[in-house]
């Protein structure tokens, strides 16, 4: 049980999770809407997931490795590195972890002819390692370089898609209604991502402020303070519930979707107003991680949203 909380197997259920969805739910339903059948086969489909979640597990086990000091002050009950792991099994889960996911990746990027990927595969294990001993100690840097990280996850899906498919059908594929479309989707979700992961990131600096300051963090919370933090934090999220109404009330395709209105109030409104009552009442750690425990929800049901998403592709 200590190597599943160590490598955070809820977050990499989500991951993958998200991937499926994006695959079977939208993507594929776009194509067979305009008459094309996917071209990335079931396995590198498969290895794809696999990979992703292998790279986001090795940061999840190289943050833990070196926030054991702080871990010690936030979350002393909670520490798994040097006390129910080994400190050099955990380095060494790291190095297994990310040459697995990158080998994959290297063989995906070169079966589907993406040498940017052979970039990208290298860049992100290194943006993770210096998430853990650099950028989450400064200003902002660490919370963006996450977010960016999960924007990427479902730009993955479609970008391999349609690199198999420009292999069998030519470049004219590229330019085609349902590149445009499979893209505009995915983006809208990845800014999704985006948005709530960096809220959330947020959110957890202020309930780490004790441990990050014992150690000379500089992050958001501590350089600008806890009100002001909070502030963001609820623009943010109150940003990100005007941006779902207007889009709902801007696109037929989305208004056309059964139950959306509904899905979208209860599941996803709901659940940002009660994150931001939460952190407007918050005043101890427990309450800032009661509001990452709400972040994390509307996440999860974001992605549930994408097998709503591709309905009206059926």
């Amino acid at each position: 049980m200590a190597y599943l909380k160590l490598v955070r197997y809820k977050n990499l259920i989500i991951i993958a999770l998200l991937q499926i969805l994006l695959r079977y739910g939208l993507i594929i339903p776009v194509l067979h809407k305009y008459g094309i059948e996917p071209a990335l086969s079931t396995l590198n489909f498969i290895l794809l997931v696999v990979s992703t979640v292998l790279l986001a597990a090795s940061g999840y086990v190289i943050n833990d490795y070196f926030d054991i000091r702080t871990d010690r002050i936030n979350k002393p009950d909670n520490v798994i590195v040097g006390k129910k792991i080994k400190r050099r099994v955990v380095l060494l889960l790291h190095v297994l972890l990310s040459f697995t996911g990158v080998f994959i990746g290297l063989y995906l990027a070169y079966i589907t002819r993406k040498e940017n990927y052979v970039l990208m595969y290298i860049i992100v294990p290194a943006i993770l390692w210096s998430y853990s001993t650099t950028f989450k100690k400064q200003v902002l840097i660490g919370n963006l370089a996450i977010a960016f990280l999960t924007a990427i996850v479902p730009y993955l899906v479609v970008s391999l898609e349609f690199a198999a498919l420009q292999r069998e059908m030519g470049r004219e594929i590229i330019y085609s209604p349902a590149c445009s479309l499979a893209w505009f989707w995915t983006t809208g979700f990845a800014f999704f991502a985006f948005i709530t992961t960096l809220t959330r990131e947020i959110i957890k600096d202020i309930q780490d402020i004790p441990g990050d300051k014992a150690i000379g963090c500089k992050t958001l919370p501590i350089e600008i303070g806890i009100p002001y933090s909070k502030t963001i934090v609820i623009i943010l999220s109150l940003g990100s519930v005007i941006a779902v109404w207007l889009l709902y009330f801007l696109m037929n395709d989305l208004r056309n979707i059964p139950y959306s209105g509904i899905y979208l109030a209860v599941f996803i409104t709901i659940p940002y107003l009660y994150l931001i009552y939460t952190v407007i009442n918050a005043t101890e750690p427990k309450d800032f991680k009661r509001a990452s425990s709400i972040g994390k929800w509307i996440i999860f049901f974001g992605v549930l949203f994408i097998a709503m998403a591709g309905y009206n592709f059926r």
